[in-house]
């Protein structure tokens, strides 16, 4: 007989695997505001049962670090025993053979600086500081848009109505439908059944049904006047949340159209101007004053505007690009992503027929540059960035997206400087390849590796390597600011400036569309609180009562998007709606967590902020 047999598949082991695919589904949608005290423990639970038991520190360590963490969850915990985890977590560390062992200490260390708090809370009173939050897709997205309200009115077809739920929170319906990020999915419980609810795609459907739907009435004049400056995503939700509480408002836009980057930096098959219109002539029709082409420093001073304005909103973006510095930077045919972009928007589109472009960067501006360079009739695109494909910031969608219409991306190569002509004109870019090594910050840093530089030849080369705010005019007239960005507290309120706010790209750094719109509707409420006023902002809609029926594994549905071979030849629309089928089924799929599980213990749904 042979000393070797072909192991038979196991039941058992299959259910194991489900098991663990379950978990990890549970692990992906786990709610905000769970107890990290207690997530730790279960964690070590699981490294726990995952030892293999040679070494003392994995397997008597981890036993004793789970013991003293279920005293703490058991009110029976002190500070001394605090100190204990802590001598003992790093002991593990230290001395464990392998990664079961130190990587699971390595995480109760992480923690014990992450929620200190929280421990000091278990140690104290018995008791945790985290407040489960019970709708995870509404507290994940920055603006707490009612998420499972309007999935239910879309799915009861009244278009609408969504619309207005959604406006109660967010005034860019239609911008998001087609270019929000969509952090609202990244915990949502339909999850643990299958995959994420389409949220953003759900909206769009919603845009794309419910035609025009008019601005809620305003809130009495309250003979307040508020100056925003700067008519981007962040200035315009706080112009439109102040207005309907019924303040004068002002913009001061320093271009001759409003939109800020929603407009200059984001080409039109991803975002056309007629979906951004919509929402700024719903924003406009309130009552907001526009006044374009105005720059500060230059029309007007910030203490001009003190003393006309009983409140001032910073909301200036961070449209300029940084730079590398890398020799031959300044060379002919060296553009800046945002550049090309703004300029594709504004005037006649540059014709890239026949030319060799190379993009530098991974984020999302650099897609934009690399796929608008497509269209442009570029023969050859590549986009050259430091780390691998996985550590792009892009959405992978878009990095997709890029590569179906014949982009090529040349992941692991640092940019070390441009070779010009005689002339002066660009010839190529010199690369040095990289291998990937430790992390930090939570990337992986690359380094040089030992190969020799790399000579990539083009004619043109685009810089989408981040972006910086013109925060200078705002610096010389006392508005404190940190690395270049305009400081400002949690409110909004910039310290030692009464009555002035600021909010969004300027304040955060460049960052998504959603987070700048947050910032608006923060910065509104304050302004509001700060005049006196408490004003609150409702739908007064009713909402479809969440059905009672077993939720079956289904599919997602995800948006297409027209041919690459097609949509690389123009600047329409890219992505396709969903259909009416499409939308019924997605819409069912939603779990109704404003009802069920912990939402019926905390009241449901805000109707008011």
């Amino acid at each position: 007989m042979s000393r070797l047999s072909i192991t038979p598949w196991e039941n058992a082991q299959r259910t194991v695997d489900d098991l663990y695919a379950d978990m990890e589904r549970r692990i992906s949608s786990a709610p905000c505001g769970n107890c990290p005290v207690e997530l730790t423990s279960a964690f070590l639970k699981l490294c726990l049962a995952q030892s293999c038991g040679k070494c003392v520190p994995c397997r008597i360590g981890l036993d004793r670090l789970s013991d003293l963490l279920d005293r703490l969850l058991e009110g029976q915990g002190s500070e001394a025993d605090m100190e204990t985890i802590l001598r003992s977590a790093q002991a593990i560390v230290d001395s464990a053979d392998c990664a079961i062992g130190f990587e699971a200490a390595q995480m109760v260390l992480d923690g014990y600086v992450a929620f200190h708090d929280d421990y000091i809370a278990h140690a104290t009173h018995g008791s945790c500081t985290a407040n489960f939050k019970s709708v995870p897709c509404v507290e994940l997205c920055p603006a707490h848009v009612d998420v499972p309200g309007y999935i239910s009115l879309v799915g009861e077809e009244r278009y609408e109505d969504a619309i207005r739920l959604i406006r109660k929170d967010n005034p860019f319906p239609s911008v998001c439908g087609l270019i929000c990020e969509h952090p609202c999915e990244t915990h949502c419980r339909r999850s643990i059944v299958d995959a994420p609810l389409n949220i953003r795609g759900v909206k769009r459907f919603a845009v794309d049904h419910a035609g025009h739907v008019p601005a809620p009435a305003c809130a009495p004049a309250t003979g307040k006047r508020i100056a925003i400056v700067g008519g981007g995503p962040s200035g315009l939700t706080a112009s439109y949340f102040l207005s309907l509480m019924g303040h004068k408002v002002t913009v001061f836009e320093k271009n001759d159209q409003l939109g800020g980057m929603l407009r200059y930096g984001i080409p039109s098959y991803r975002l056309p101007a007629s979906y951004l219109d919509r929402d700024i002539d719903c924003i406009l029709s309130t009552g907001v004053e526009v006044k374009l082409d105005c720059t500060i420093g230059k029309d007007f001073t910030l203490e001009q505007l003190r003393q006309e304005y009983d409140s001032v909103y910073l909301a200036i973006g961070a449209a300029l690009h940084k730079t590398l510095g890398i020799p031959g930077e300044d060379a002919q045919g060296v553009l800046s992503a945002i550049e090309l972009l703004d300029t594709t928007t504004r005037k006649a589109k540059p014709n890239f027929t026949g030319q060799r472009v190379v993009i530098v960067g991974g984020g999302n501006v650099a897609m934009d540059a690399t796929r608008t360079a497509v269209r442009l009739g570029a023969t050859s695109v590549k986009c050259v960035y430091r780390r691998r494909i996985s550590d792009m910031t892009a959405l992978p969608e878009e990095v997709e997206g890029a590569m179906a219409e014949g982009c090529e991306i040349l992941p692991l190569k640092a940019p070390v400087r441009v070779e010009t002509s005689t002339s002066g004109r660009v010839t190529g870019l010199i690369v040095q390849p990289q291998v990937i090594g430790e992390v930090k910050g939570g990337r992986p840093s690359p380094r040089d590796a030992d190969q020799p530089e790399e000579f990539i030849p083009c004619d043109v080369i685009l810089m989408a390597v981040g972006q910086r705010v013109d925060s200078d005019p705002f610096v010389r007239e006392g508005v404190p600011a940190n690395r270049g960005t305009i400081v400002a507290g949690p409110d909004g309120s910039v310290p030692g400036l009464d009555g002035v706010f600021s909010g969004g790209d300027c304040v955060s750094g460049p960052a998504t569309v959603i987070l700048a719109i947050e910032a608006g509707k923060v910065a509104a409420a304050s302004i509001d609180e700060y005049l006196g006023c408490h004003t609150d902002i409702s739908a007064n809609l009713d909402i479809p009562p969440a059905p009672f029926r077993l939720k079956q594994a289904t599919g997602r549905i995800d948006l297409t998007e027209r041919e690459a071979s097609w949509r690389k030849n123009d600047f329409e629309l890219m992505e396709n709606c969903m259909s009416e089928q499409e939308m019924a089924q997605e819409c069912s799929r939603c779990l109704r967590c404003d009802h069920y599980g912990h939402a019926g213990f905390k009241g449901g749904r805000k109707t008011t902020w």
